[in-house]
């Protein structure tokens, strides 16, 4: 045992109150410091296994498609080169993840948003130099990157794909143009879906709910569109309720293709820009007013 401290040695060591010395980042370090914190959620990233499964598996099915492409152009290269519809081109890529596009915007924004509002942390997030534009800024910028892995990073394996087998870029000034189309499309479709995401789940405090409303939301606009023109024979221009196929079609602009449809090929691209803005718009300013009406306390 030790020996009993003696009369008079005792020492008061706490000296009161004193402020931070440190650095200050202010809202900018705020900002950045909630998105990066809100992608490592959205991927499970810091948290049990079970929290990954679902982005894992979101973006593996993503990815698959462009890792068969590149196994065909290793393993039957002159047959590839024989027949030019065997592979798809950068464009038509994306119809064959919006599977996985959809199952990832129905999971992202629910699990970042409305667990901060069910949990209080919304209260504790505004309390700090976090306004309610600036919490929504640092919540929309963690969704498009996230959603930027299936969007941005299939396109890439497919261009080691073309290139594989000797119809890749030509020269350093075709590539950086091709990189640029990349990155225009990835962030076209990462946008619209990012904001109906965000708009859909700024209405409810449960996960669940938010996901199947963002779900039902894409493939009614879908239906509606497909009964519109090609069911009653309205004019092509209803194409542009279709929430799904809209920015896959810009898509196939920016890489100067055209979509197999005749009708929605004969769409001015003017016209599939503004509908595309409108509705994003119209998420993010539906979103915005949701917080600002949401009582929160500190």
């Amino acid at each position: 045992m030790s020996a009993p401290p003696q009369a008079g040695a005792a020492r008061i060591l706490d000296r009161g109150y004193r402020p931070y010395e440190g650095r200050r980042g202010g809202t900018v370090a705020a900002v950045r410091a909630l998105t990066v914190h809100s992608v490592q959620r959205a991927l499970g990233l810091k948290r049990p296994a079970t929290q990954k499964i679902l982005p894992a598996l979101a973006v593996f099915i993503a990815y698959v498609p462009a890792i068969v492409f590149v196994g065909l152009t290793l393993l039957v290269r002159d047959t590839v080169l024989a027949n030019e519809n065997l592979v798809p081109s950068y464009g038509e890529y994306y119809s064959f993840i919006s599977a996985a596009i959809l199952v990832f915007s129905a999971f992202v924004a629910p699990e970042l948003i409305c667990t901060d509002r069910r949990t209080g942390m919304l209260g504790l997030y505004l309390a700090s130099p976090l306004g309610r534009s600036s919490y929504l800024a640092a919540k929309a910028t963690a969704v498009v990157v996230v959603l930027a892995l299936v969007t941005l990073g299939p396109p890439l394996l497919m261009l080691l794909a073309f290139t594989i087998i000797g119809q890749g870029p030509d020269g350093p000034a075709a590539l950086a143009r091709l990189f640029g189309e990349m990155l225009l499309g990835g962030l076209v479709v990462a946008v619209l879906q990012a904001s109906l995401s965000l708009a859909v789940s700024s209405t409810t405090t449960r996960r669940a709910a938010a996901s199947a409303g963002i779900v039902l939301l894409l493939l009614a606009s879908t239906a509606v569109s497909d009964a519109l023109v090609d069911g009653a024979g309205a004019a092509p221009e209803w194409f542009c309720l279709d929430l799904v196929q809209l920015p896959f079609e810009l898509v196939r602009r920016i890489y100067g293709e055209r979509s197999t449809s005749v009708a929605v090929a004969g769409i001015q691209t003017g016209t599939l820009v503004a509908a595309y803005v409108g509705w994003t718009v119209l998420f993010a300013a539906f979103t915005w007013w949701r917080y600002r009406r949401i009582e929160v306390d500190r």
